[in-house]
């Protein structure tokens, strides 16, 4: 999960305003575990808090992991990593806070000026190899370092997020028949299932450098199955890397984890190459090209102001005698006001029954066989809340799943889920049968990738993007697309875990949730995601 971003997001309506007395600034992003914010300490210095997501913190097995995760990480040490100043895997919900790193990931910095020069990789390599000597020092393997796990700061990049690393003697948690990282960047062994140790870091760190290199993972794009393939049994071309990089990179990713070079070795083969300039402490020039313009952090959110009511004093102040007349007036005034208030909102609830009883009938408010009515107090609350349960055929005011005129129940929409969903410029999606995999272009959804940006674009659907939104419901997908009209999604703010509502003229509604994009290379670009389709909706 990123931590860094030059374009911070204000605080939306469902943002805590304040995580574990860390009072919240603005928003960072998101990722497959939850959001992430910008706050302060209370000396001022800027950090990092992510908040796990709700469906994830209700899982007991996921506190108990997370908790093992924030053990871990606070045995880190290193100048080159992101330090874990505070958690609280027993919080509600449980979060975790980071040194705020002001600087891009290297995933956001090759999409934004290409693949980095020599010496440049020199420095990244490096920086991370001694970033991955603190993590193995502490007996933790990180298991997922890739890209857009490695910031970009002014002096030297930073590896962050420990969100699936694990101790090295801990328990592997892994879902049935899959294994922990990212595809592009598993070491053979990893990809297989095999065991995970500080040389997986190592060919990790070989890809890594490689993409940093030539602006595209080494071992090719497209679906997981065909690069973990290509990983596990077949050496990558090395011959498309800079001549100067071959021969240390052909050790990293060596198929056999006892061959590879340590990270020892990485940072004394590095220092050679980078000579007098090594000692320079943030690194030449090339350096601090690559970062960017440095990033202006908003200030901390100052703390509220306490409001005092006490009574003024220093006016005349009433005799014992009229506080005691005030306080018996002050009683009757509230008690008169209860009770008016009360038959008010009576008057109120039978005006709205005799109201719903013209339109529908006296059968709609009846009282059922065990003698409560449907207008009950919490049945007129719930009434108001969107639910993807509600038919679009069921009259106002009638409850999903209730029976209608002719006595059959309203059945719910079903979600049917279709996972990893890929596109590239030369195929296409049909929401009507996204496993039929249509000829060419003909689907209703495509991928579109050149030189000027790259898109998603429909001839037939509208596409909204939900900014900062993780688990969209199909409540919220018809709201955003009710005044949609759209059919082009532009991708330059689309990344990892960005969900886009679809509609389709049918009526179907769906949700694509990103998992991977690649559009650094416009004619190998492409973009996989889940999909999810409510028919009918």
């Amino acid at each position: 999960m990123n931590h860094a971003t030059e374009d911070f997001q204000p605080l939306q309506a469902d943002d805590p305003p304040v995580v574990g007395g860390y009072r919240l600034a603005a928003r960072l992003g998101a990722g497959g575990m939850g959001r992430v914010y910008l706050s302060h300490t209370r000396g001022g210095r800027p950090v990092a808090i992510k908040v796990v997501r709700p469906e994830l913190a209700d899982d007991p097995g996921f506190r108990r992991r997370f908790g093992r995760e924030i053990s871990a990480a606070r045995r880190v040490r290193g100048a080159y990593t992101a330090e874990l100043i505070d958690a609280d895997a027993d919080g509600t919900p449980p979060w975790l806070a980071t040194l705020y790193v002001p600087g891009p990931s290297l995933t956001e910095a090759v999409a934004r000026r290409g693949p980095l020069p020599v010496p440049a990789v020199l420095w990244l390599m490096a920086g991370v190899a001694e970033a991955l000597q603190a993590i193995h020092g502490a007996g933790i393997v990180h298991r997922d370092l890739k890209p857009s796990n490695v910031l970009l700061a002014a002096d030297g990049p930073r590896v962050i997020d420990f969100g699936i690393a694990l101790a090295a003697d801990g328990t592997a948690y892994t879902a049935t028949g899959g294994a922990i990282g990212t595809p592009s960047f598993m070491a053979p062994e990893q990809a297989s299932g095999g065991e995970v140790t500080a040389a997986t870091d190592v060919f990790a760190l070989g890809q890594t450098a490689a993409f940093a290199a030539l602006g595209r993972p080494l071992y090719g794009d497209g679906p997981a199955v065909n690069i973990l393939y290509r990983i596990v049994h077949s050496r990558p071309d090395l011959s498309v890397l800079p001549e100067p990089l071959r021969p240390l990179l052909a050790r990293c990713l060596d198929a056999d984890p006892a061959q590879r070079a340590t990270t020892a070795e990485i940072l004394q083969w590095c220092r050679r190459r980078l000579g007098t300039d090594a000692d320079a402490g943030g690194g030449p020039a090339v350096w601090r090209d690559v970062t960017g313009p440095e990033v202006m952090i908003p200030a901390p959110v100052p703390e509220p102001t306490a409001v005092s009511t006490l009574p003024l004093t220093g006016g005349p102040q009433p005799a014992p005698g009229q506080r005691k007349a005030r306080g018996r007036r002050t009683a009757l005034i509230t008690a008169a006001a209860v009770v008016a208030g009360a038959l008010t909102l009576t008057g109120l609830v039978w005006a709205v029954r005799d109201a719903v009883a013209d339109r529908y009938g006296s059968g709609t408010v009846a009282a059922d066989e065990s003698g409560s009515g449907p207008w009950s107090t919490a049945d007129s609350i719930e009434s108001t809340r969107p639910s993807s349960s509600v038919s679009p055929k069921s009259p106002p005011g009638r409850p999903s799943g209730a029976k209608g005129d002719g006595g059959a129940a309203v059945s719910a929409p079903v979600a049917h889920s279709y996972p990893l969903r890929n596109l590239t410029r030369k195929n296409s999606l049909s929401l009507a049968d996204p496993d039929a995999g249509p000829d060419g272009r003909k689907g209703d959804l495509r991928f579109d990738c050149e030189m000027t940006g790259c898109e998603l674009e429909s001839g037939t659907s509208v596409l909204v993007q939900m900014f900062g939104a993780h688990g969209t419901t199909l409540d919220q997908c018809r709201v955003v697309l009710k005044n949609a009209r759209s059919h082009r999604l532009p991708l330059a703010g689309a990344s990892a875990g960005s969900e886009i509502c679809i509609k389709h003229p049918s009526g179907d509604i769906a949700l694509f949730v990103i998992q991977t994009k690649s559009t650094a290379i416009p004619e190998s670009g492409f973009v996989q995601g889940d999909l999810t389709v409510w028919r009918a909706s």
